[in-house]
């Protein structure tokens, strides 16, 4: 089909402080609160108008680890590339929603390397921006994102930024996409969570230790944070192991560098002492590949083949630009994650890839990752969520419910309407809304109505509008 026109007429920012209820380590940072953008677009098109919402953190230390930066001004260069974006957007005429994305990538990229800002933020921007437009273009519709995808009411099509996709079916691909009733959720255990015990107790009847996770939400699923210290690492695989090994059945690992190893001869050697080590030979034999495990500066500077052969490596920060995969593919690498907060248009094209290659190869050899950014509840989450489905992925990091304590900051009305919304996706629990898990599962069924995956909106009233950099 034609992809129909849209224009931006109006875009509105806004954010949230979220407080977490425990420290989440991951890299260099060990996070307690952050801010989380919001964001209503109104488009114009086919003589009629919608608005639009999407929702992300402003999370720090993550799309630039630089130490000399404070939190605030990691959340300030976020902020930069939304406001390049907007502007953007909002000067971007007529066109389909993916061209609004695609015509102004290199610019977007432009603009904020001359704000000494990286591809990885820059794409930030448009990422969130990209979920409001396409909102507001199936309620425009009045499809489903299911619906609209795979009927690519986007526009979704081989450009010159992605040369390996000319001649490829695109229509035919979206339309052979199906979401699924349900996807499991995988676990994060963060490089300061507890184990077995937490000696100082929060006491809010939530989980806190990484028994009690098991115990609780039945999960099978475990995403494991390593620091880049081979002992510190190898000591602490050895306490997770004794809890997971606990489960009465299979269970599913990954392990996540977070960029914590110099190079790939470091990831490799604590890889060859996991296996030697008796302790862990269940846990070894549960991984499922490793993620983002060398920085970025030097992960994509040496094949990775070697490794690789013994246990998948993906890249997850390093898939800054459209053409990371490709070239990430040709020096081993085998995936690539999906993350709301990189595009959803760059998480599509990469499945897209995955399909072509694994045709060409005969074999299921390449595939995607679903990753967390903490995504919280309400817009954030269930547009995440209905991603990773329609892309086919089984499992999905989650930890936003895990650190924060289900709508923190959001009135008691907003609440309300979601769990009304979504009775399938969260729950009434001690008197506050959270994230349903069952059997280790979460339920996706009220997703797949009009707009991108909420039959619900944010308070916007109780929201602080963006304050922007100069």
């Amino acid at each position: 089909m034609t992809a129909p026109a849209v224009r931006v007429e109006e875009i509105r920012l806004y954010e949230r402080d979220i407080a977490f209820r425990m420290p989440f380590r991951f890299g260099v940072v060990t996070l307690t609160a952050c801010p989380q953008a919001m964001v209503r677009v109104r488009i114009a098109g086919d003589g009629g108008e919608a608005w639009g919402a999407a929702a992300e953190m402003l999370a720090p230390k993550w799309f630039d680890k630089d130490l000399s930066l404070s939190n605030e001004d990691n959340f300030r260069q976020l902020r930069r590339s939304i406001g390049h974006a907007a502007r953007l957007y909002r000067g971007g005429g007529a066109a389909s929603a993916f061209d609004l994305y695609a015509g102004s990538y290199r610019e977007q990229i432009g603009a904020c390397g001359a704000d000494g800002l990286n591809p990885l933020i820059a794409c930030f921007g448009p990422a969130l921006l990209d979920r409001a437009v396409l909102d507001g273009l199936c309620r425009l519709h009045e499809v489903s994102f299911f619906e609209a995808v795979r009927r690519n009411l986007p526009g979704i099509r081989a450009i010159a930024l992605t040369p390996d996709l000319a001649g490829f079916d695109l229509d035919a691909f979206l339309a052979g996409l199906a979401p699924a009733p349900y996807i499991f959720a995988r676990h994060t255990v963060g490089l300061v969570d507890p184990i077995e015990a937490n000696p100082e107790p929060i006491g809010d009847g939530l989980p806190e230790t990484l028994a009690e996770v098991v115990a609780r939400y039945g999960q099978r699923y475990f995403k494991l944070k390593v620091g880049g210290d081979e002992d510190a690492d190898l000591g602490r695989l050895v306490e997770i192991a004794a809890v997971l090994d606990r489960i009465d059945g299979a269970y599913h690992v990954t392990l996540d560098g977070n960029e914590q190893y110099a190079d790939v001869d470091g990831i490799a050697a604590l890889w060859q002492r996991m296996r030697a080590t008796p302790a862990l030979q269940r846990l070894c034999g549960a991984v499922l590949f490793i993620e983002q495990p060398i920085a970025r500066a030097q992960a994509l500077a040496r094949d990775v083949s070697a490794l690789g052969g013994e246990v998948p490596v993906i890249v997850d920060e390093s898939d800054a630009t459209l053409d990371v995969f490709p070239e990430a593919r040709t020096l081993g690498y085998r995936g690539v994650s999906s993350k709301s907060c990189k595009g959803l248009y760059r998480s599509l094209l990469n499945r897209a890839r995955c399909g072509r290659w694994n045709a060409e190869a005969g074999q299921d050899r390449y595939f995607m990752s679903a990753e967390d950014l903490s995504v919280q509840p309400g817009l954030s989450l269930q547009q995440d969520l209905a991603l990773a489905s329609l892309l086919g992925l089984g499992h999905v990091e989650r930890n936003g419910h895990h650190y924060v304590d289900g709508f923190a900051g959001a009135p008691a009305a907003e609440q309300d309407a979601f769990l009304a919304a979504h009775p399938d996706l969260y729950r009434r629990d001690g008197g506050k809304v959270r994230l349903r898990i069952e059997d280790g599962r979460i339920a996706l069924g009220s997703l797949d109505g009009p707009g991108f995956a909420s039959a619900a909106e944010p308070a916007w009233a109780s929201l602080r509008e963006m304050n922007l950099p100069d």
